[in-house]
């Protein structure tokens, strides 16, 4: 499976037994894989072989599931349930009599708890087994197009992180052709600050002036950070061209990206080689960001 996204939207509709099935799915970015479900009473006991489904195919996201049932006696009509009515209606006869109470009105009676069945509550609080396997199958449809809604976000969010790659490597390779970094920069730099320091007429130490601007060179290099930015480059390349879920790893990339161009501008000894570090932490940061999204 290539890199897919986090986030995805599928809705499904089906019909079995003459009911509507309606599955909808809405994934969200999590650290792993946490589902919620809806579903009409009756059908609880899809729970556990919806959540294996689910974790056969996902690995991590916040997952919503919601099943409607709709049919000819669901959400809209009424059902009275007569056998209920009648005992109201004898007992309240009774303590009538009794002088314990008024005649009820039909509209108090219709108002007990019993009386009034909604077609929703009549049809799913017992669904026959084949409407309840027919649901699970509307499910896999379901779950199929929330997976290609999740791959082509991330085939999206690959194309990017792959520009911003691009712009790391350029970035990368004008912080090493950065002329700051020679050691005859930094001993013009290290001679026009002596000379700023002493008097017009005292020589400068040319011996001694050589081996301060050596050490202060092997203090810039950034040679081994350059060299690690550039194999984390690659690493990155190779996760998005992987197979299977790759976000965590990208994720602890984006890290060490951050670590290797703190350093960078942490030994930067000029203005344009700063600028150049400042400039790669933007774009790592846009890289990490992106990289939340995917699974």
């Amino acid at each position: 499976m290539p890199v897919a996204s986090m986030t995805g939207f599928a809705r499904t509709e089906g019909e079995a037994a003459g009911a509507a099935l309606v599955w909808e799915l809405r994934s969200v970015n999590g650290k792993g894989l946490d589902l919620r479900l809806r579903l009409p009473p009756g059908f609880d006991a899809l729970e556990p072989e919806i959540r294996r489904l689910a974790a056969a195919r996902l690995s991590r996201g916040n997952l919503q599931i919601s099943l409607q049932l709709r049919g000819a006696s669901a959400p809209g009509s009424i059902a009275v349930n007569e056998d209920v009515l009648a005992r109201f209606v004898a007992l309240a006869d009774e303590l009538v009599r009794g002088g314990h109470a008024v005649q009820p009105s039909a509209d108090g009676l219709l108002a007990l708890r019993g009386v009034i069945e909604s077609g929703e509550s009549a049809s799913a609080t017992a669904p026959e087994e084949p409407l309840r396997q027919a649901a699970l199958h509307a499910f896999g449809g379901a779950l199929d197009a929330l997976v290609a809604a999740r791959a082509a976000e991330g085939a999206r969010l690959a194309e990017a992180l792959g520009l911003r790659l691009d712009e790391m490597e350029a970035l990368a390779s004008a912080a090493e052709a950065d002329p700051s970094r020679s050691a005859g920069a930094i001993a013009e730099r290290l001679r026009a600050q002596v000379g700023a320091l002493l008097s017009a007429g005292t020589p400068v130490d040319e011996a001694r002036l050589a081996q301060e601007a050596a050490i202060l060179a092997t203090k810039a290099d950034i040679r081994e950070e350059l060299d690690r930015l550039s194999a984390h480059i690659a690493a990155a390349r190779a996760l998005l061209a992987a197979e299977g879920p790759v976000g965590r790893k990208l994720d602890f990339l984006s890290q060490e990206f951050n670590r290797e161009s703190n350093t960078i501008c942490s030994k930067s000894n000029s203005s344009s080689l700063t600028r150049t570090g400042l400039e790669l932490k933007v774009v790592i940061d846009q890289f990490r960001e992106q990289v939340q999204n995917i699974e």
